[in-house]
């Protein structure tokens, strides 16, 4: 057996590795065409920001050990420049010499990546203006940072974008994120972005949403920014994050199936159009876990796990792969954010039905000092209760509640189901009630009729007709320090006694902070001969959709 692969990394690297374990008499040609054939793509802004303090601590693996420990013939600085599938050779490029010359396969993986984007914008090329993909893009802009930059803009407002603000803030760099959308973090719902927005002004990092830059020119202070608002933003440090595109131009080039976005179509054995010819990472479309529709999710895990069922499947030994969810979490100083399966805009856009909650509960027991309020969505279908995906923001303790939703996607539970989680408790880690076993409680009580529930971001039209009462159930001193507009006061303790102050001719949607009292407030109304709703996640959920109310 003879194996080519094209492209490092993580599909690459995996991949030869793995090879190298199913089979020791396999001859394995790994080409790279940059220096480094395997470093950390995730760490690179860590190391721009100084949080990692060594460059070698980026590097994965070197070619010296992939050959040394697993006898791999390691190519880097080599640019595979064509496939020519009917005789099976792809055409070889030495970059430091200009050689070309032709090696022969059996079987080929392409594990060529994505590209970030850069617009073809005036002065998208100038000096001091980068996309960040590898160890060299690293290495100038990091020395850029040292040297004293003192304002830095960045383009898109996605996860490299907000990971490469914190760490110029920390480097005392004014900072300014730029965003054409009206939300950072797009794969989210925006709500769900709020708190990071507040964790951004609270840094002094500037956002400018629904704005994108139409040009880039030399300036006063270096450079300028020309944005399509007219506004002009001053900076020595220019970086694009606006996204990225598979490298997939040897594969069209070759005559590859690929989709409309340009990834390399595969089927569950991650084998492409040419059944001699894998494909694996950024670079191909996968099936989405939830819709089972072919999609582009650019993460290192899924990446590597592709890899090892490529080889897999090369030496025999079947294996398909299940598809990817989008699970990822961003970290933003002692903020999180972190995802997977599909958001509301994802299914509102395949009109799939679904029904939503949120919960605010504590990372760990309230009781044990240093407990942080997280928010999480749920969403899930609206008749089996199956989990369709879940958002989670906060401090300590998201991470750990989105893997473990992530589980429960990957595995085709129910909010029944998470009722049911028995997961590890004591004060310090977690609650006897953990978040997760929460948003299962009211994700399974709103399908069982027992915990009706109105959205907030349909009130106001109900509240305007007269369709709706709308009740707070907090405290008055809560209630005066902010409330939903149109909103009476009738704490929750008070409220069997007071009755006779309500509608019976309206439905009565009650509401408190979080969910939990006008949960109870919902109880005792529906108990009592009233047509009443709680208002999902209280008005904490609502200051999500309303920051400024």
């Amino acid at each position: 057996m003879k194996l080519l692969i094209v492209g490092g990394v993580a599909g690459g690297a995996s991949a030869a590795a793995r090879a190298r374990r199913l089979s020791e008499s396999a001859q394995i040609i790994l080409f790279e065409r940059g220096p480094d054939v395997s470093f950390a793509n995730c760490g690179l802004p860590y190391y721009v920001g100084g949080e990692i303090a060594h460059r070698e601590k980026l590097l994965v693996t070197t070619p010296e050990m992939l050959k040394s420990r697993f006898r791999l013939d390691v190519r880097t600085r080599s640019s595979v420049e064509v496939i020519d599938r009917a005789s099976r050779k792809v055409r070889v490029r030495d970059l430091d010499s200009g050689r070309e010359y032709d090696e022969s396969y059996d079987k080929l993986i392409i594990a060529t990546g994505a590209a970030p984007f850069r617009p073809s914008i005036p002065g998208a090329d100038l000096p001091g203006v980068f996309t960040l993909r590898n160890l060299h893009d690293t290495d100038e802009i990091r020395a850029r940072v040292v040297g004293g930059v003192k304002q830095a803009v960045l383009l898109g407002g996605g996860f490299i974008s907000l990971e490469l603000a914190e760490n110029c803030v920390r480097q005392g760099i004014s900072t300014t994120v730029v965003e054409k959308n009206d939300q950072v973090l797009t794969p989210f719902d925006k709500e769900m972005t709020q708190p990071i927005v507040e964790a951004l002004a609270t840094r002094g990092v500037t956002l400018l949403l629904g704005q994108t830059a139409e040009s880039i020119q030399s300036g006063p202070e270096g450079l300028e920014v020309c944005l399509t608002t007219g506004r002009r933003l001053g900076a020595q440090l220019v970086i694009f994050g606006i996204g990225v595109r598979p490298e997939s131009k040897l594969a069209v080039d070759a005559g590859l199936e690929v989709g409309p976005r340009g990834g390399i179509r595969v089927n569950g054995h991650l084998q492409t159009s040419d059944p001699n010819i894998y494909a694996v990472g950024d670079v191909i479309e996968v099936k989405d876990v939830v819709s089972g529709d072919p999609v582009q999710v650019p993460l290192a895990g899924p990446a590597n796990r592709q890899g090892r069922i490529a080889v897999d499947n090369i030496f025999g030994r079947p294996l398909k792969y299940r598809g990817t969810q989008g699970t990822a979490i961003l970290g933003f100083f002692d903020r999180a954010a972190a995802l997977t399966g599909a958001s509301e805009k994802v299914l509102r856009r395949a009109n799939r039905p679904f029904r939503k909650v949120y919960v605010h509960p504590t990372h760990h027991a309230g009781y044990y000092p240093g407990a942080e309020v997280m928010t999480l969505k749920l969403l899930f279908d609206p008749t089996t209760g199956r989990v369709l995906g879940a958002q989670g923001v906060g401090g300590v303790g998201v991470d750990k509640r989105i893997d473990v939703i992530a589980v429960a996607i990957q595995a085709g539970m129910t909010v029944f189901d998470l009722e049911e989680l028995e997961l590890a408790y004591s004060p310090q880690f977690g609650s006897a009630k953990d978040p997760v076993n929460m948003a299962g409680f009211v994700a399974g009580g709103l399908l069982r009729g027992e915990h009706p529930q109105m959205d907030v971001e349909v009130l106001e039209p109900d509240i305007a007709a007269g369709r709706l009462f709308l009740l707070d159930v907090r405290t008055p001193q809560e209630f005066a320090s902010g409330h939903i507009p149109g909103a009476a006061n009738i704490p929750v303790d008070e409220l069997r006694g007071r009755l006779g102050e309500l509608p019976r001719d309206r439905r009565i949607a009650s509401y408190c902070q979080v969910g939990q009292r006008g949960y109870l407030a919902t109880r005792i109304l529906l108990q009592s001969g009233f047509s009443a709703v709680n208002v999902g996640g209280g008005y904490k959920t609502f200051k999500l959709f309303r920051p400024s109310a």
